[in-house]
């Protein structure tokens, strides 16, 4: 696997059903190739919390695409690789309840890599936020930014690759038939059974 797809959303509520920004970059062969970001008009309220820690609000939104018309600009991204996230299982939960309440048919699952459970067994004994690594690595970090965390976390998965970390025991199986990640499903992979995330 040398195609790694790492995003990240941000929320406009507590609910966590819908996005207001997406972060994508994009690694191919050890180097950042591509990134994309976008605001998403949510189509829903948004709490004060969400507000202050994004800094995106109803105004911020209001010409941006919904997620429907985002879609046919993020898929084809999504699908080319396998697929990165710091706490992996939120930015993920929040793209299924997405695709669920607007009828989007996607892949029954996808294979992913948690740059949070990877950390906590590549740098044992230290705190795995976001911001806490990018202090230990000196990377710039606009945190609650999607463009500058899906970035960021990009940079310390290139860390722990030219650490020497073994990627195929952190690679994890996330389902979208189901509400949550069933843990009977995640399970270690062989770079043989990921055939490089594209799209049947």
């Amino acid at each position: 696997m040398s195609r790694f797809v790492v995003f990240d959303v941000e929320t406009p509520n507590a609910m966590n059903h819908r996005m207001s920004a997406i972060g994508i970059t994009v690694i191919e062969n050890g180097e950042i190739v591509d990134e994309f970001y976008s605001l998403v008009n949510r189509e829903t309220h948004f709490d004060s919390f969400n507000v202050q820690l994004t800094g995106i609000s109803e105004k911020s939104v209001r010409n941006a695409p919904t997620f429907p018309e985002l879609w046919t600009a993020i898929e084809p991204i999504l699908s080319t690789g396998l697929l990165v996230a710091h706490n992996a299982v939120f930015d993920l939960g929040v793209l299924k309840k997405c695709l669920r309440d607007y009828g989007i048919e996607w892949k029954p699952y996808v294979r992913y890599i948690c740059t949070v459970q990877m950390g906590r067994v590549v740098l044992p004994g230290m705190s795995h936020k976001l911001n806490v690594l990018c202090d230990y690595y000196g990377i710039h970090l606009n945190h609650h930014h999607a463009a500058s965390d899906s970035h960021a976390c990009a940079k310390i998965l290139l860390h722990y690759l030219h650490d020497g970390t073994d990627i195929r025991n952190h690679i994890r199986t996330y389902s979208f038939g189901k509400e949550k990640t069933n843990s009977n499903k995640e399970r270690r992979s062989s770079l043989h059974d990921i055939s490089d995330g594209r799209k049947r």
